[in-house]
């Protein structure tokens, strides 16, 4: 084993510093909440001004490379037996690249998921997700040693769609060298993606330049490096990310430029002495949906090119781990219990929505229900039977067959038995309706004393799915509008299988109007028994009537 090289940290906090660390972080297998890993410097630092406008340029980097389409000429050796090489690491270095982006830099602070402003109604903890059981501080890992220049390294999450918009904090991923007889650099660059690497949008690239964000310098031997990359937690411009309707997003490592390429890494593998690359871990490939490949092209013989996950891979290609990689992210719209006196009186620490549902009375962030919180507050009491108020104690309005209301509030302020229009989640309107009445249609009250009228209650919309397998969220006109299909109001878009397409868009073609996985006689048969009727599952474009539209996309699908 060779001697223990020195660690070091690269910080941008408004300048940069090389600091030696030690970092504990333990293995994870899946997303579980986290405190942000802490790190402990041990020597001074060396300060260097970092570049203004990072997140900016990131976005337009996204932009470009988007625009390039990730054009290539070759294809790599991933994942072949004889390109995985074993190695034992017994404490990985540590390169954190944290650029701080100062109010003049950029960002537009709109956080729309194109930078901008961190947080929203409280402070929410850390996440990390992984799909590996590799620990990131030192141990064995499967060097990819078939890994080409421009090749991509990437893993897909997929969360409850409560926590979006959600900010990363931090990428990390574990780069490894074998044997090397050389100093090695490489060029790398992170990249983040809305949804998934394969159908989602490139939102974010960095890319290392020697200056600001250093390269990956490695000395001779058998070494690992974890490269860690965030925002600096107190730029006002941060990477936040919004649901494009899957609930997913993605990270990835990309090497721009090795130590030493061959001139075609078709036919000559980047040699491993003289270079680093990528890991997977030896616990075996778990998240064979949630891994994935950007692969250069070699033709019919090689690798398959562009996008793949690991499941989509051939063998000869697929690594046997999952990649040795991880994110902390954190939801920005999470909302602190405090103190909530409810209409009995009694006090429950609650979120302050959670607090309105019940009809109490919240009385803030972080306070806490004490034994006099709540026992003197007056409330409305609400009389069922003339529908009078008056303004008692909690105690006296039970005492005296009433309904309380919120504490902290009067009858003068307080409406006791609201009644008003109802919006329904098919759009439609119910009116004149109580708040619980509307609640059991699983509607929205839009208040006391509103009545239904044109343009009260929007467009109910669901998922749309095109032709391609593509998924939007639309109403059903703006579908129709696009030839997509409609399948009604609340549905969604998730991909909870992971395969890139969601899950409502592989159901059966609605050309093979009996499920029998063909279109054939048969479905012609039931088209035309149906020649006339309204709607129906004949109706395959939509437009309300099965006839010859309907009969020609029946025909086009034919097989």
């Amino acid at each position: 084993m060779p001697s223990r090289p020195q660690p070091f940290r690269a910080r941008f906090l408004g300048s940069m510093g090389l600091v030696a660390l030690a970092l504990a972080a333990p293995s994870l297998a899946a997303s579980v909440p986290a405190s942000a890993p802490q790190s402990r410097g041990k020597e001074p630092s060396t300060r260097v001004v970092a570049p203004k406008g990072a997140v900016q340029a990131a976005k337009v980097a996204a932009k470009e490379t988007i625009d390039a389409g990730f054009a290539g000429t070759r294809s790599s050796g991933l994942g072949r037996s004889d390109f995985e090489e074993l190695v034992g690491v017994r404490d990985n270095e540590f390169m954190s690249a944290m650029p701080r982006v100062d109010g003049a830099g950029g960002g537009d602070g709109s956080g729309d998921g194109e930078g901008g402003v961190a947080g929203g109604g409280g402070q929410c903890p850390p996440v990390v997700s992984t799909h590996t059981n590799a620990n990131f501080e030192g141990g064995q890992f499967i060097v990819q040693a078939g890994f080409a220049e421009q090749e991509i390294a990437a893993a897909s999450y997929t969360v409850s769609a409560a926590d979006f918009p959600l900010r990363i904090d931090l990428c990390e991923m574990i780069f490894a060298t074998s044997n090397t007889t050389v100093t090695t650099t490489t060029k790398w660059s992170v990249l983040v993606w809305e949804g998934t690497p394969a159908t989602g949008t490139l939102k974010y690239v960095f890319s290392s330049n020697g200056i600001d964000l250093p390269h990956l310098v490695m000395q001779p031997g058998t070494n690992g490096t974890n490269i860690q990359f965030g925002i600096d937690p107190s730029d006002p411009d941060q990477m936040i990310i919004q649901d494009n309707g899957t609930q997913t997003f993605s990270i990835g490592y990309r090497i721009d430029d090795h130590n030493l390429q061959t001139s075609n890494p078709c036919l000559v593998a980047p040699p491993s002495g003289a270079n680093a690359f990528p890991t997977t871990d030896v616990g075996g490939l778990q998240a064979p949906t949630r891994n994935w490949l950007f692969a250069i092209n070699c033709g019919a013989f090689g690798c398959p090119a562009g996008w793949s996950s690991f499941q989509q891979l051939p063998a000869l290609c697929r690594p046997s781990g999952d990649w040795v990689m991880r994110v902390t992210w954190t939801p920005t719209n999470c909302q602190v219990a405090g103190a909530c006196c409810l209409p009995s009186g009694s006090c429950e620490s609650l979120t302050e929505a959670n607090c309105a549902v019940l009809g109490g009375n919240f009385i803030g962030e972080g306070t806490t229900c004490g034994a006099n919180t709540c026992s003197n507050a007056l409330v409305p009491c609400c009389f069922q039977a003339t529908g009078g108020c008056l303004t008692l104690s909690a105690a006296s309005c039970a005492a005296a067959g009433g309904v309380a209301g919120p504490a902290g509030q009067t009858c003068a302020t307080y409406v006791c038995f609201p009644i008003g229009a109802c919006c329904l989640p098919d759009g439609s309107c119910l009116p004149g309706v109580s708040p619980a009445a509307c609640a059991a249609q699983n509607g929205i009250f839009q208040g006391n004393g509103t009545q239904c009228s044109a343009g009260l209650c929007p467009e109910p919309t669901g998922a749309s799915c095109f032709p391609t397998g593509f998924c939007l969220i639309l109403t059903e006109e703006q579908a129709l509008e696009a030839g997509a299909t409609w399948f009604g109001p609340g549905t969604t878009c998730g991909d909870l299988n992971g395969n890139g397409t969601a899950d409502i868009c592989e159901q059966g073609r609605p050309e093979d109007l009996n499920d029998d996985g063909a279109v054939n006689a048969q479905d012609l048969a039931i088209l035309l028994g149906a020649w006339g009727a309204t709607g129906g599952p004949a109706d395959l474009n939509g437009d309300g009537v099965v006839g010859a539209a309907d009969l020609a996309q029946l025909l086009s699908a034919w097989g």
